[in-house]
């Protein structure tokens, strides 16, 4: 197979850079869903142009490549070790070119390995068949969405729910759960894979293998296929909106699967994936490797740019422009609603950045400026020059243990990240004069847009996603979803959409 290389080459350069058909389908319907001027619209209307760019530029949709995981299906007698080569291969060539973000690390030390290979990484899966070609398939599933992964072990009992029995109708109520704890971290409006049944390990898989259903088929299963719509309805009807902000747009899509189990375990398994649904496949001749057909790409493409929101609301966000160094006063005028755009700098923080500078100098000066929750996917010139390929919002609760007192110590005026941070931080921006601002998850190459020099890089030790990054802004649009006065938009919708959780207590499927 001469071009099985070259077709596992294109297959991750397609999937990272390109979403299928029948998730920009499922987008639109959120855009007419949603009503011009809210929040929810704007974020849509960004990822609706993340969307355009990524196709422009042949560039990452989101800068979080995730776990690369392959699907293949293949004749009897192919020869899955050469396999295993060519796509090792071609992961490090699309990370080497740009298309990947290095995303593989060692667990006991940190170390990236540069090239998103590593011992588990990527994910390679093989099952024979007795068709004559090879079907590929590939999902790039984030870890902002894979944190959000929840298993249920029934009976239990579930915030709003109250108690799920061993039924459909305690699968039913699981499923619930899983949208509304998810919140707007997973980057939602979102798709879920429900694995009923198996056990732990097999369960979580299964749940899995439904994010490589396509978003408009139909559940042989009557029973699953009439759980799966109501499912999307009613977590449609939760608030909690796209990116968490509120709004009509929750969950996209919903597919179940269901095995046997043993009589001492009753799991239901639930995998979320975030509104940038990064998969695809392909038939591969297996005589020369050479791709045949695109898979999940039948129907027409959707124009995501055409489809305007239904009615405005009678007032829209305020926006204010900020630039650093901020002054507390500057940020004690912000509310919760806001909507900021940033020109000037800003530095890039994840989880290495913090746990270093809570226990460490800064190697800048961060006195009135701004953090930006961010691992971004960078490639040098020829000029050993940084450029910014992708640069999307990282999922921030993962800081919260650090945030607030690194804020403090350093006088740091504004966080940037997504899906909203806990009581600590909310507190610490009440006493210092901070504000955290929510940016729009996945969309990598909108915000890229807005970077317009590298000027600087500290802590290369920790990777390129981990480094401190100096990038200058200009336009750099977020919403203050925390600010210094105690107000936390995360909260309100949580409590609120747990109120409408509760009325779906009463048994449905009996």
């Amino acid at each position: 197979m001469d071009r099985f290389y070259e077709s596992m080459y294109e297959l991750i350069v397609e999937t990272s850079t390109k979403l299928p058909k029948d998730v920009r389908r499922a987008i639109l319907r959120a855009k007419q869903q949603e009503n011009a001027g809210t929040r929810a619209a704007m974020s849509l209307a960004t990822i609706s142009e993340n969307i355009k760019m990524a196709d422009e530029n042949v560039s990452p949709i989101c800068q979080d490549t995730g776990l690369p995981t392959f699907k293949l299906k293949v004749p009897v007698g192919a020869n899955q070790l050469n396999m295993k080569e060519d796509i090792y291969r071609a992961i490090a060539q699309a990370t080497k070119d740009g298309k990947l973000r290095p995303n593989s690390v060692d667990s006991l030390t940190g170390d990236n390995s540069g090239d998103n290979l590593g011992f588990g990484t990527p994910v390679i899966k093989f099952e024979q068949w007795e068709k004559d070609y090879i079907d590929a398939r590939l999902i790039l599933k984030g870890g902002g969405c894979e944190n959000k992964n929840i298993q249920y072990s029934l009976p239990c009992e579930l915030d709003g729910l109250g108690k799920a029995g061993r039924d459909l109708d305690g699968i039913r109520k699981c499923i619930l759960h899983s949208v509304y704890q998810a919140q707007g971290q997973g980057c939602s409006a979102g798709f879920i894979g429900v694995g009923i049944g198996g056990d732990r390990t097999s369960g979580y898989e299964l749940a899995k293998d439904q994010l490589f259903r396509s978003a408009d088929d139909t559940n042989p299963n009557q029973d699953l296929q009439r759980l799966e719509e109501y499912i999307v309805d009613k977590a449609n009807k939760l608030g909690i909106g796209t990116m968490g902000f509120g709004g009509e747009a929750t969950l996209l899509g919903c597919k179940v699967g269901v095995m046997n189990r043993i009589p001492a375990s009753f799991f239901v398994s639930v995998a979320y994936n975030c509104w940038a649904y990064r998969r695809l496949g392909v038939t591969i001749d297996a005589g020369s490797g050479a791709i045949q057909d695109w898979l999940y790409q039948e129907g027409d493409m959707p124009n995501l740019q055409d489809e305007e929101p239904a009615e405005a609301p009678a007032e829209s966000p305020r926006e204010v422009v900020l630039e650093a160094p901020i002054t507390e006063e500057k940020i004690r005028e912000l509310r919760v609603g806001d909507v900021v755009r940033i020109n000037g700098m800003m530095y890039t923080g994840r989880d290495a950045i913090h746990k270093y500078l809570s226990t460490n100098d800064s190697p800048v000066d961060l006195n009135g400026q701004i953090i930006y929750h961010c691992g971004p996917v960078m490639l040098k010139d020829e000029d050993e020059n940084w450029h910014v390929k992708a640069a999307g919002p990282t999922t921030s609760i993962r800081e919260e243990p650090y945030q607030g007192d690194i804020m403090k110590k350093f006088g740091i005026r504004a966080v940037i990240g997504k899906g909203g941070m806990g009581p600590k931080t909310l507190k610490a921006l009440n006493e210092h004069g901070g504000v955290y601002l929510n940016a729009i998850g996945g969309a990598a190459q909108y915000y890229a847009d807005c970077i317009k020099s590298v000027e600087g890089v500290d802590l290369m030790q920790f990777g390129i996603p981990e480094a401190m990054w100096h990038l200058k802004v200009e336009g750099f649009t977020a919403v203050v979803t925390m600010d210094s006065h105690g107000n936390s938009l995360h909260a309100d919708v949580d409590q609120s959409s747990l109120e409408k959780l509760s009325q779906f207590k009463e048994p449905v499927f009996i």
